[in-house]
């Protein structure tokens, strides 16, 4: 029923081959990856605002203009330095990748573990930024926040888990719709406004002066519009070949559209006079500049969409990344297997958990979440830029004076937005990803630690493998099988234990004397020669007298010798089966694979469904 329901879900399995055919070029390629930047203007005008009408009043509206022009211009420069990135890593992996090639391991895990949060963060933010437009066009759904948030997660899991192609067709429509209904609207405001209109105002005083630290406020707020800008570099695997030159059309693309939505937006902001509040800045200029006509339903429909399918850039991002780190062995090694569908699942489901939790304990707050959000991408931002910069500094490569310099500036500028989003946001909840970013690297390298260990013990040498000789026996085989009771399963355990050695011995823990005579009398009606050892544990402990036994005299155990305990278990039919019957085997093997003399067989028995067995 499992593998149904999966099939249905996600689809046939692709074979290894189709990961070609999987790939995508430009025109899908572009809204997969640029729909967290893109859908940032949603927000990241509100967020401004937030901070500066309470404070300087109409005086915000100036301002919001000038924040906006320095976010573009931060915009111009990262666009600029991630082409570098691109033309010089095309197998991806993006700042982690170019942060420890150029700065050292310790460097590319920080930046690996800074762009995991942003990508947690990215799904967190984005759905529940979507959420709360639609329930600001309809109140009557904001009880229902963080129900909506999961669903809504689990299609996007749902739909990832299909692979890279089925997805961007998914998720790729919305985008250029969103994209047209911004531009509508950016066309049809600035109309109006030339045309006489004059829009409702409302009173607006100013309670403070404007400080720098009040702008610096504003602006890291502002910054949440350049997440999703190094995604490109993150994934260029992802697209077809030539891939890089697919992937820099798309981030100047990106980087295009981001300007105008972004840019326009705060025009109209300041032209409209829009106060934030009770409802998402982006539907009231859509309730201003179009009525309540299908263009404001459409922008409303849209921008929810949109800011969902903000999270899909994670999707295609934090699995590929996860999947570098994990072959690089700072992750785990599940996280580098693709999934039926050639998709990184497990960094898809990874995702997917971890972005619900947070969206839980925030409870759906974009404003609590957006204090996280921003600090993570502008530490890989800062470490991909220092890494450039040190690299053409080494290479001196052709033009890399002028490489260095943008490189250098797009390092500088993105270390102070760091400095200002953490102290501006410390309060706000900053100091979790600063407290959870050397605890991800701490893992990081813990795990990196524990895989060189095991290679180091595991590895053979080509002169050592020479001298290896297989077929000499170096082994003396004895053993033991343990039995509960005399019963189809443990019978044939012991037929098979006689064909691998000649040492063969059957062993039984009794909690009483009653127990172990009643399974002396059964075992001897077997016609073997197969000894019977049978234990009393008054404590009902089971390894622990099979330990001391081998240890023991009786057994006459000798150095060298190895032991096989093959374990006897009787396999169900259905899995809510297994729930009704005891994990002693586990308990066992788990215990008995702590000593290396010791080889932990199971030999399965497999029963019949019961309906079958009752009709007989």
């Amino acid at each position: 029923m499992f593998n149904r329901l999966k099939r249905a879900l996600i689809g046939r399995p692709l074979t290894n081959k189709a990961i070609k055919s999987e790939k995508y070029g430009v025109i899908w390629g572009l809204p997969i990856l640029s729909s967290d930047a893109i859908s940032s203007v949603a927000y990241a005008g509100e967020e401004i605002l937030l901070v500066l009408l309470p404070a300087v009043g109409i005086l915000a509206y100036r301002n919001l203009l000038y924040i906006s022009a320095a976010i573009i211009s931060l915009l111009l420069i990262l666009t600029f330095s991630y082409i570098q990135t691109i033309e010089n890593y095309p197998n991806g992996g993006g700042a982690y990748v170019v942060a420890s090639d150029n700065l050292g391991t310790i460097a590319g895990v920080v930046a690996g573990a800074a762009l995991s949060v942003d990508y947690i963060l990215t799904v967190a933010v984005s759905v529940s930024s979507g959420v709360d437009q639609i329930t600001s066009a309809f109140l009557f759904l904001k009880p229902y926040s963080i129900l909506i948030c999961i669903f809504i997660i689990l299609i996007l899991m749902i739909g990832n888990l299909r692979g890279i192609r089925e997805s961007s067709r998914i998720f790729g429509i919305p985008t250029y719709a969103f994209v047209f209904g911004i531009i509508a609207m950016l066309i049809a405001g600035i109309v109006k406004i030339k045309g006489g209109y004059t829009p409702p105002t409302t009173p607006l005083k100013t309670v403070e002066p404007v400080t720098l630290f009040l702008l610096l406020r504003a602006f890291s707020n502002g910054c949440s519009a350049l997440t999703g800008v190094e995604a490109v570099s993150n994934a260029v695997p992802n697209f077809k070949e030539p891939s890089v030159k697919k992937a820099i059309a798309v981030l100047i693309l990106l980087s295009s559209i981001v300007l105008i939505s972004f840019g326009g937006i705060s025009i109209l902001i300041s032209m409209y006079h829009i106060v934030a509040g009770d409802r998402a800045v982006i539907i009231k200029l859509a309730d201003y500049i179009f009525g309540r006509g299908f263009m404001f339903y459409y922008i409303t429909a849209t921008t929810f969409i949109i800011l969902v399918m903000a999270s899909n850039t994670a999707y295609s991002g934090f699995p590929l990344l996860l999947a570098i780190m994990a072959k690089e062995g700072h992750m785990p090694r599940q996280l580098n297997k693709r999934g039926d569908r050639l998709s990184y699942s497990n960094g898809i489901i990874l995702l997917s958990v971890l972005a619900t939790i947070l969206i839980v304990v925030f409870k759906a707050n974009v404003t609590s979440l957006i204090g996280l959000y921003a600090i993570g991408v502008f530490i890989s931002f800062t470490l991909s830029q220092t890494g450039m910069a040190k690299r053409w500094i080494t290479t001196k490569s052709k033009n890399w004076l002028i490489k260095t310099i943008i490189n250098g500036t797009g390092a500088i500028v993105t270390a102070i937005v760091v400095i200002i989003v953490g102290i501006t946001k410390f309060r706000e909840g900053a100091w979790i990803v600063i407290i959870v970013i050397p605890v991800l690297v701490f893992m990081m390298l813990k795990i990196n630690k524990h895989y060189r260990a095991v290679a180091k013990q595991l590895r053979v040498s080509p002169e050592d493998l020479q001298s290896i000789k297989i077929s000499e026996n170096h082994y003396r085989n004895r053993v033991i099988v343990p039995i509960e009771s005399v019963n189809k399963a443990s019978i044939r355990a012991l037929r098979y234990a006689r064909t691998i050695s000649d040492h063969v011995i059957a062993f039984n823990v009794s909690i009483d004397e009653e127990s172990g005579e009643k399974i002396k009398r059964r075992y001897a009606l077997l016609d073997t020669d197969i000894p019977l050892i049978v234990k009393y544990s008054p404590f009902r402990r089971i390894v622990e007298p099979l330990l001391k036994f081998i240890e023991s005299e009786e057994y006459n155990y000798k150095k060298g010798d190895m032991i096989t305990v093959i374990l006897p278990q009787f396999v169900v039919r259905k899995r809510w089966h297994n729930i009704l019957h005891n994990k002693t085997r586990v308990y066992i093997e788990k215990e008995l694979l702590k000593h290396k003399h010791i080889v932990v067989a199971t030999m399965p028995l497999q029963l019949h469904d019961d309906d079958d067995i009752e009709d007989k």
